[in-house]
């Protein structure tokens, strides 16, 4: 069994540090969910195990053969190259081989009557047969296509970011490693594509090491949780459900511990101070129990404040946005399509849809930051807008993180009446003294997000308008900002596509298609899922079964045209090539019968081998098809 192990790892930016000599195994099989509030050095530490130098200390012991694959948050992929080449771009001899075929394969049909690229391209078909390549390309292929990737043969300067990252995320699945780091792997992704993902990580064979906001998915894979807390790592069993359980049960365990450790201490500071002045041993002995109740005291962290939202919002009248006729454009992009519709009070409403499709815009729209085509948007005279956009905006990077906050107001009432600074403020949001301190530029894209959020809700807004909030948000924080709206009086209104954060904050859901097609739905974000997804798999056989009434249409009337007399060049070559396969085939149904046979097999090996005998007889089935048809002509 393969393990990795870290020991000692650290890291510090000038006086402030993120983890010191922190300690763990990853075993062979492991799927760890790597968890922490933004700025605790997630990212740090992936990136510290696949590059030593990036930490203060470390020590790796692994294998010698041993092999990381990291998949970044901000690909790192040559622009001039193709999607394939991309994928492809490993050192191994598979993937030199495969890069290699498909770049011959292209040229073989544009030209296939050229006795060069002819003799290239079957020599190349030889070596692939020889080197076993074709599975290797048949599952790259197939999990590109998975992950929406089609046109292989376009450059990576072509593509969309949220592209290029399924490229890499592509490249990453591919490399056979004994390691995955994937960090928000679910980035960019559908629905559709995050299911796949869940299951081919839950039956890779080597381990995974993943930082992700997306709850269900962590909760799907995740068979250990590491969380980083006050500069060290916590571990946890099983999933994320588990995880909220121990944690919780350790947290009561521990702060009931510490109240009275701190009343023992508070006692034993006021006996020392009293300045008793016998010197027996009973008194010595309790000068010794005060200083050691004061050491374990220091040494152990407090028990941590909970980060909290606790602001007084302004009243909302019942008008809040009345949409009618609505058109928008952009570019050659339908936004809206004569669109009308009411935004009321207490709605909390989630806007999803494909990528490209117009939900930012139609944001925009609505904060009045570009205007309409056509139509008006009536705005209710109480509302008061708070708009929390991907993008940081009118963050000064040489400004303080006090300074900053304190340009958006200088204090804000609580619920209560009470007032709270500035400063009370962002330590409620886990910015402590030190922090406060820092400038803007000093903090990690995450903090920056969870500062701009409380600059958001500073202003004491009646109408939320988020976009993506859960794109760089921290676990902790997403969860006390949905505890918060669950309780804002206020209307929200919120573009994600993450699952967990819809289900749990809207009451229902519209949907952008595309080209001014909007729908509105009262389903939970999972349900609507689920039923758009049994759609479209629906629609899809349905066009597949076309397909082939076609095809065979087709052949029936070539048939009869005229008779197949010979076959073609590249025919008698594919057909030479089917026997050897077919006897593979045979080879391999007879070791799966046989696992199957064996009662030393569990259940889940012998399921596991029923799904891969049950392929293998498909398999066999097309080429045996496709032998016979073309022995008629051999």
């Amino acid at each position: 069994m393969k393990t990795l192990n870290i020991t000692n790892a650290s890291k510090s930016f000038g006086e402030r540090t993120l983890f010191k000599d922190v300690t763990f195994t990853i075993n062979e099989g492991d799927r760890i969910g790597l968890l922490g509030l933004n700025g605790t050095g997630k990212t740090t530490l992936l990136d510290g195990i696949v590059n030593n130098s990036d930490l203060n200390t470390i020590t790796v012991d692994k294998p010698k053969d041993y092999k990381i694959s990291y998949l970044k948050q901000q690909p790192d992929l040559d622009d001039d190259s193709s999607v394939i080449d991309a994928v492809f771009n490993g050192s191994g001899e598979k993937f030199q081989l495969i890069r290699q075929y498909e770049n011959s394969l292209a040229k073989f049909n544009v030209n296939s009557t050229d006795t060069k690229i002819q003799n290239e391209f079957f020599k190349l078909q030889e070596q692939m047969n020889a080197s076993e390549a074709w599975q290797m390309e048949s599952d790259v292929k197939s999990i590109l296509n998975k992950l929406g990737i089609t046109e292989l043969d376009k450059k990576i300067s072509e593509l969309s970011g949220g592209q290029q990252r399924r490229v890499a995320l592509a490249q990453t699945l591919i490399s056979e490693a004994d390691l995955l780091i994937l960090d928000e792997p679910t980035n960019h992704l559908d629905y559709e594509a995050i299911d796949w993902l869940q299951t081919y990580l839950s039956k890779y064979k080597g381990s995974v090491l993943f930082v992700t906001h997306d709850r269900y998915f962590l909760n799907e894979v995740a068979t250990r949780i590491f969380e980083i807390e006050n500069r060290n790592i916590t571990e946890y069993d099983g999933n994320y459900e588990k995880y909220l359980q121990q944690k919780a049960d350790n947290e009561d365990i521990y702060a009931s511990e510490q109240h009275h450790k701190t009343q023992l201490y508070k006692q034993e500071l006021k006996w020392m101070r009293a300045g008793v002045k016998a010197r027996g041993t009973k008194q010595q002995a309790r000068k010794d129990r005060f200083t050691n109740l004061k050491e374990d005291l220091q040494d152990k962290p407090d028990v941590q404040k909970e980060m909290s939202i606790d602001i007084a919002q302004q009243r909302l009248g019942n008008d809040v946005f009345d949409i009618k006729n609505a058109n928008l454009k952009f570019a050659k992009h339908i936004i809206l399509n004569d669109f009308s519709y009411l935004v009321s009070r207490g709605d909390r409403i989630g806007i999803t849809g494909s990528n490209g499709s117009g939900k930012t815009t139609f944001l925009n729209a609505i904060a009045k930051q570009i205007p309409l085509d056509a139509g008006e948007i009536k705005t209710g005279q109480t509302v008061k807008i708070g708009y929390y956009t991907q993008h940081t905006r009118d963050m000064d990077p040489d400004k303080r993180v006090i300074r900053y906050l304190e340009s958006i107001g200088q204090g804000v009432k609580n619920t209560d009446g009470e007032h709270m600074s500035a400063s009370q403020m962002l330590d409620t949001f886990k910015f402590d003294h030190q922090m406060q301190g820092a400038f803007v530029r000093e903090l990690s894209g995450g903090e920056k997000r969870r500062l701009y959020l409380l600059a958001i809700l500073m202003d004491q807004p009646n109408v939320l308008l988020l976009d993506e909030p859960t794109n760089n948000l921290d676990i902790e924080t997403l969860t006390i900002l949905e505890d918060y709206l669950s309780s804002f009086k206020g209307t929200v209104l919120a573009v994600s596509h993450d699952r967990y954060f819809l289900d749990k904050i809207a009451d229902k859901l519209l949907i952008f298609e595309g080209q001014g097609q909007i729908e509105e739905s009262y389903d939970s974000y999972s349900a609507y899922l689920q039923r758009a997804t049994a759609k479209k798999q629906a629609k899809h056989h349905e066009v597949k079964e076309q397909k082939h009434v076609e095809a065979k249409q087709k052949a029936e009337q070539e048939q009869k045209a005229e008779p197949k007399k010979k076959l073609t060049y590249a025919e008698q070559k594919e057909y030479e090539k089917l026997e050897p396969q077919i006897d593979k085939l045979d080879s391999e149904i007879s070791a799966l019968q046989d696992e199957l046979n064996n009662p030393d097999n569990g259940y889940e090996k012998l399921m596991d081998y029923q799904r891969e005998l049950d392929e293998k007889n498909q398999a066999e089935e097309k080429l045996m098809e496709r032998w016979e048809y073309l022995s008629q002509f051999a």
